[in-house]
């Protein structure tokens, strides 16, 4: 497996009684890379995603992690090893700061098992990792404000900064975008091309103009299944994806790319 694919799905499935949400998927995420994955409402991206994280269990396939076989691996031991995750819904805790927020999903990552009775604001590799995220998030301004008086757009933004609290290789975001204006929407896709040079990131996302603006490589899911999966322009030009997903003449826009 080349260096810098850091994440792997293989044939993965995943069944809730007679229904088949994920149905033998396969992808790659590298390093370097937007990786997004698109599909109407019911498709299993979010059931694959949150195979991915380890939140549920595969029922098939293979799930592995810089070389390493997690597929059976929980959530917490997979983001310990390097796998952040953000949610469709907003996780942050509302009445704490910013950076109180980024602190606590640093200390997930730096736990202090035998530091019974020392302050958790004194850790000082937490406190790093908290100030860290938050500049690369670009919320240096907003770090001792109250999380719930931010804009929408920067409650998303947090959640991204928890995330990289917890020094993550791959990130997995779960419509990252939603329910932003343009400004909020230029905003979060100019943090993800900066945040792509260092980390392998899986996008699920609905804004197709902003799909096509970002990724690297794009999949197409229908019904738990792939039915394309390539770089944008084979993924803008193919019949199937066409007629199931983009609909006539969405095959003739070309968004600018972000950079």
């Amino acid at each position: 497996m080349p260096d810098d694919v850091l994440l792997t799905a293989s044939d993965v499935s995943r069944r809730f009684g007679g229904l088949l949400a994920v149905d033998r998927v396969s992808l790659a995420l590298a390093r370097g890379s937007v990786h997004a994955l698109i599909g109407t409402n019911g498709a299993g991206k979010s059931t694959l995603v949150n195979v991915l994280a380890g939140e549920i269990a595969a029922t098939g396939g293979r799930v592995h992690l810089q070389g390493r076989d997690v597929t059976r691996w929980s959530q917490p031991r997979r983001a310990r090893a390097g796998v952040g995750r953000s949610y469709q819904r907003t996780t942050i805790f509302p009445r704490a700061t910013v950076l109180e927020n980024c602190r606590l999903a640093a200390q997930a990552h730096y736990q202090r098992p035998l530091d019974l009775f020392g302050a958790a604001r004194t850790c000082r590799d937490s406190n790093r990792l908290a100030q860290q995220a938050i500049g690369q998030a670009g919320l240096e301004a907003q770090a001792h404000r109250i999380a719930g008086t931010l804009s929408h757009g920067q409650k998303r933004q947090l959640e991204i900064a928890m995330c990289l609290a917890t020094a993550p290789h791959v990130l997995l975001l779960d419509e990252p975008l939603a329910g932003m204006g343009p400004e909020e929407t230029e905003r979060m896709l100019i943090l993800l091309a900066s945040l792509k040079r260092g980390h392998a990131i899986l996008l699920v996302e609905h804004d197709m103009d902003a799909v096509f603006r970002i990724a690297d490589q794009i999949t197409v899911m229908v019904n738990g299944a792939v039915i394309a999966s390539g770089e944008p322009d084979d993924i803008r030009r193919n019949a199937a994806v066409q007629s199931a997903y983009l609909g006539d003449g969405e095959e003739a826009r070309e968004p600018a790319r972000v950079h």
